[in-house]
């Protein structure tokens, strides 16, 4: 007998819930990658050189026993199944509107052959956690009691004796750009892992909002693909001697906020890509790819004359990734001071970061603009000159970024319009006045929640 083990967001063979299942259906176990073109299609060249990183080190661990296929998964995974003659299917269950679709979809396309779910990509599975009378939570701080109250199984054991089918003939994956990204993979996500619990989680409650420092995990990318799962960090945390530290309990913390943007989702499909609060839906935005469209181009670019703003998008578009107080900076001046609905942040976002993650991504954008579940209010306007000041008080960050402001020292780069030279190297003049613009994003908000109260 032979039970596929499909692949998706779980591309790791440690603490694998799926992979043992496969195991003791009896029989060898044929892992399989499914090149989706409908996820590729969003997937910027950053996303899939990581991607294939992580699938590249499923093949190591498999000594070359994973096979891929690219194509539609309802049509792939019922071939590869008449073709090995599987007796089952296996996958980590599925929590995004996508992936439960499709799964539905190959499950009806396999016949008689089951389709297995077993775990999810979170600690806690998207659905499990809700009030005493069954509804789910849409504010985070009682979700996040709830969470801890619930509780997590420890990880999953490695299966002994498993056995790899072979034989199978294998696709290349369908681009053409550089070799795997480097730090990706299983074996790299384990090692930034031990990195971070030793150097940086005592720490980092103190330094997790510097830009300037490297203080955060870094582990986002890999609890995107999965390299790792939250579960086994955190059985590290509460083993480790800094596990009882307020830098600990902040990084749980933070990991409690990915597993309620998931919940939120579950429960909420439609949030992807509308807004969760009904009373801010009649807000009048600027169209991006009209009036706006020279605006939102010099926001993508990094060129607002905002150097905190700018030097975001900059490493964005050069790494593939940006911290996050960055990230909520700049998706309030998309917002806020150019006054375009956040769906068009989400969505450039998405198609340019490493981990670009649909719950986490497009919910903490309606965080920022102040529409969604457990929302930051919309007259908060994230100020990116003092934002600046306050987490790169240097200006380091916005030197590494933005080389035409390197002769600027101090926080003064930060503006560079009050240097007689800030302007020398040819950084741009700012696109718009931020004290107008949050008073224009005040005076629609006040005519948005009027028109919902009539």
């Amino acid at each position: 007998m032979t039970a596929l083990l499909w692949l998706r967001r779980d591309l790791r063979l440690s603490d694998l819930p799926s992979l043992l299942a496969a195991h003791e259906s009896g029989g060898d176990v044929l892992p399989v990658f499914v090149a989706d073109p409908v996820l590729l299609a969003s997937a910027g060249p950053v996303r899939r050189a990581h991607l294939a990183g992580a699938i590249a080190g499923v093949t190591a661990s498999s000594d070359g026993a994973l096979v891929v296929r690219v194509g539609r998964p309802e049509t792939e995974i019922p071939l590869l199944a008449r073709e090995v003659g599987a007796t089952s299917v296996h996958i980590s269950r599925e929590s995004t509107p996508y992936g439960r679709r499709r799964d539905r979809q190959v499950e009806d396309a396999l016949d008689d052959v089951p389709l297995v779910a077993t775990g999810t990509p979170y600690a806690v599975g998207p659905g499990l956690v809700r009030k005493t009378d069954g509804e789910p939570y849409r504010v985070f701080t009682p979700f996040s009691r709830a969470w801890h109250e619930h509780g997590w199984p420890a990880p999953a054991a490695v299966p002994t004796g498993l056995e790899w089918h072979r034989g199978v003939e294998s696709a290349p994956l369908p681009w053409d750009e550089a070799p795997p990204a480097a730090g990706t993979g299983e074996t790299a996500a384990r090692s930034r892992w031990a990195e971070f619990l030793e150097e940086g989680l005592a720490g980092y409650d103190d330094n997790r909002d510097r830009p300037d420092l490297d203080a955060t995990s870094q582990m986002s990318v890999h609890l995107k693909y999965g390299t790792i799962h939250p579960r086994t960090m955190l059985a590290d945390v509460a083993a480790h001697p800094a596990g009882r530290t307020e830098g600990a309990r902040r990084f749980v913390t933070e990991l409690c906020w990915r597993e309620f943007y998931a919940d939120v989702l579950w429960h909420r499909p439609d949030s992807a890509w509308a807004d969760l609060r009904e009373d801010l839906r009649g807000m009048v935005y600027e169209d991006p790819a009209g009036e706006a469209a020279d605006l939102v181009r010099a926001w993508e670019a990094g060129r607002t004359g905002y150097p905190f703003v700018d030097a975001g998008m900059r490493q964005l578009l050069t790494e593939g990734w940006m911290h996050n107080r960055v990230r909520m900076v700049v998706a309030s001046f998309l917002v806020k001071d150019l006054h375009v609905w956040w769906p068009h942040g989400a969505r450039y976002f998405l198609d340019h970061l490493r981990d670009g993650d649909l719950a986490s991504n497009n919910h903490g954008w309606q965080w920022v603009a102040g529409t969604g579940t457990d929302a930051s209010p919309y007259f908060r306007v994230f100020n990116p000159v003092t934002q600046g000041e306050r987490y790169d008080p240097d200006g380091a960050y916005v030197r590494r970024y933005i080389p035409e402001l390197a002769h600027v020292a101090g926080a003064a780069v930060h503006q560079p319009w009050r240097v007689p030279d800030g302007f020398a190297n040819g950084y741009p003049e700012r696109i718009v006045d931020h004290g107008e613009e949050r008073a224009d994003a005040l005076r629609r908000y006040e005519a948005a929640r009027r028109t919902a109260g009539r």
